[in-house]
C-alpha cells in the first residue's frame, strides 16, 4: 500500500539521505535510528508535506507526485508537533478531516476520542491543548475514513501509559488491513503493536 523508490532529500549541500526505497503492505512498521537521521524529513515527504529532490511515492498504487490530490485523499498524517490552526478546537478539527474524507465523526470516533480522554477537551482550541492533547487529536483522526496508508511522527511522545495503550491497540486495529508507518525510538511499543522495526540501513539501495 505504501512504496517509495530511490527518495532523495538535501539542504543547500547537505545531503540528508539518498537512494531510499521500501514497500511496505498491511501492517505496521517502526522506523527506528538515531536523532538526526532525518525520519522526520522522510515521513514528512511520504505525507506529501516535503518535496522530495528526487524520487517517487506511491499510496495504494497512486502517485503523490503525478495525482497528489487522489493520493493524499488514501493518507493521514501525524506530524511530531500536531499544530494546524491554533484557533481551531479540536471538535471542528475531526469534522474537517472527516469531511475531508468523506465520512461523518460518528459514535466509533467520539469511543475513540473518550478511551484517549479527550472528551472534556474536543471544545478547546489547539492553542489551549498540551502537547499530548494535540497528538491524541489527531491520532483519533487518523481512523476516520477509508485511509490506506497512516503516517506517524513519534507517535507515543507525549502520551501517558493508558493512552498509549489506546494507541497501541488502535495502531493494531489499523494494521489489520492498512499500512501504518511511523517512526520510535521505544521498541517495546513497536513490539506492542505487533511492528516490523527497521532503520535507515534498511533503506537504502545498494549500488
Amino acid at each position: 500500500m505504501l512504496r517509495f523508490e530511490h527518495l532523495l532529500k538535501r539542504y543547500d549541500e547537505r545531503v540528508i539521505f539518498q537512494g531510499l526505497r521500501y514497500t511496505a503492505g498491511t501492517g505496521c512498521v517502526a522506523l527506528n535510528d538515531e536523532t538526526g537521521s532525518g525520519k522526520s524529513t522522510l515521513l514528512g515527504i511520504l505525507a506529501g508535506e516535503i518535496e522530495p529532490d528526487q524520487g517517487e511515492i506511491w499510496i495504494d498504487g497512486h502517485s503523490l507526485r503525478s495525482v497528489p490530490i487522489e493520493a493524499k485523499s488514501l493518507l493521514a498524517y501525524v506530524p511530531d508537533d500536531c499544530m494546524p490552526y491554533s484557533l481551531q478546537t479540536g471538535r471542528a478539527y475531526l469534522e474537517l478531516m472527516a469531511s475531508n474524507r468523506k465520512t461523518t465523526v460518528g459514535s466509533k470516533t467520539l469511543d475513540l476520542a473518550d478511551r484517549f480522554g479527550l472528551t472534556p477537551h474536543l471544545e478547546k482550541r489547539f492553542e489551549q491543548m498540551s502537547f499530548g492533547t494535540r497528538k491524541k487529536i489527531f491520532l483519533t483522526a487518523a481512523a476516520l475514513g477509508d485511509v490506506k496508508v497512516v503516517i506517524a511522527d513519534e507517535p507515543g511522545a507525549g502520551l501517558d501509559a493508558p493512552a498509549r495503550a489506546v494507541l497501541v491497540d488502535l495502531f493494531k486495529m489499523l494494521g489489520a488491513d492498512r499500512t501504518v508507518f511511523f517512526s520510535s525510538y521505544d521498541e517495546d511499543f513497536a513490539q506492542a503493536c505487533n511492528a516490523k522495526m527497521i532503520s535507515f540501513t534498511e533503506l537504502v539501495v545498494v549500488l
